[in-house]
């Protein structure tokens, strides 16, 4: 079983890490768990795997009302969970993070079911801290994280990404034409994840005449929220050198084009850009969780390898500091080769190994009983 969700950085991995198993062990079954109503509900079942969802949501910032049936969402969710392992009768149970990690590794540990836990970031959540206790594996992404998790049960993997989006030999050319660019002017790439993101979006919105001026072409992927006004701005300014996109599928065509990379904080796309090795400009995200994207975004600029603009700041200065950047042959230099070598290859198979161990401990299981 393997639950987790809400965004494609916990989804994607996820995958990965199905198929790596199913690469090795070509007879595996898999159940999927996820949350009702989010994006996994969808992407889980057109990458092949069965996934049931959970009631469970998080906890809904500036508003008590929207928060008073949580208690019972949570005991319907953890109700159901042991429903789900009682019923699939798992080998192994993996958490990547997102609302139903929660309640279906614990559903799973009370049932004697071996469970490993896969930590993106380098700030973990109080969820995964919790489930460390009683965790048999927990494969992380960064150095050093015996600081919140027992130091014997921590593993170095990486984080698991989408091999196809990180192979960019021979790509530069295909991008071009994909997005109707010409070479030999500056390219500059913006994501906000799968669901958009806000602050980098307006600080891009008021950078675009300065942008536009210097000569820059632009793949903005704005997400849904922002895409009409990103589309009507692009067009009130002329700007037929900005690609507005609601979602580049084509991730790996967009990095090979990428001279410099503007993006949100996230594990996977952190870990993306050290495997891509591309400039970039990191806005983390101020309301994820215990600031996690804050940390994973200082394990780059720490070492010189990124650029850092906070999100109440993007407006005034993400114009500014995209254009020294990206105008700066030698500074782009510095943060390629900064940011070379920071990349973990092969992660899902890694990862892949742990849960195959892990399930070949437990391939007689007996009746789980909560």
């Amino acid at each position: 079983m393997i639950s987790g969700g809400g965004t494609g950085g916990h989804i994607f991995p996820a995958i990965a890490i199905a198929n790596a198993v199913r690469e090795r062990e070509s007879a595996a079954q898999f159940l999927f768990v996820g949350a009702e109503g989010k994006m996994e509900m969808e992407k889980v079942p057109a990458a092949g795997f069965r996934i049931e969802g959970l009631p469970i949501r998080g906890f809904q910032r500036g508003s008590v009302m929207k928060n008073l049936g949580l208690p019972w969402r949570v005991v319907r969710s953890m109700f159901k969970a042991r429903q789900l392992v009682r019923m699939f009768k798992p080998n192994v149970a993996v958490g990547v993070g997102g609302y139903a990690s929660g309640p279906l590794l614990a559903a799973a540990q009370r049932m004697h079911v071996p469970t490993l836990i896969q930590e993106q970031n380098s700030f973990p959540g109080k969820t995964n801290i919790y489930l460390s206790k009683r965790v048999d594996r927990i494969c992380v992404a960064y150095a050093g994280m015996d600081r919140f998790f027992p130091k014997e049960k921590v593993l170095l993997t990486g984080n698991p990404v989408r091999h196809e989006v990180v192979r960019l030999t021979g790509k530069r050319p295909r991008g071009l034409e994909h997005f109707e660019l010409s070479d030999g002017r500056p390219i500059l790439f913006i994501t906000g994840g799968s669901l958009g993101a806000r602050g980098v979006n307006k600080g891009i919105e008021a950078a675009l005449p300065m942008f536009k001026e210097a000569g820059i072409q632009m793949i903005w992927q704005t997400g849904t929220p922002f895409f009409e006004q990103a589309r009507e701005a692009v067009a009130k300014l002329d700007y037929s050198d900005c690609k507005v996109h609601e979602f580049v599928t084509k991730m790996d065509y967009a990095y090979a084009v990428a001279d410099l990379v503007v993006a949100r904080a996230g594990a996977i796309s952190v870990s993306e850009l050290c495997l891509v090795q591309k400039p970039a400009v990191l806005i983390p995200l101020p309301t994820a969780a215990e600031d996690h994207q804050t940390h994973n975004a200082r394990a780059l600029t720490d070492r010189g390898a990124a650029v850092l603009v906070r999100d109440d700041r993007a407006v005034e200065e993400l114009g500014n500091t995209v254009l020294d950047l990206i105008t700066d042959p030698a500074a782009l230099d510095r943060l390629r080769n900064a940011i070379a070598g920071m990349g973990t290859t092969n992660a899902a198979e890694a990862i892949a190994a742990e849960v195959i161990r892990l399930a070949h401990s437990n391939l007689a299981p007996t009746q789980h009983n909560a």
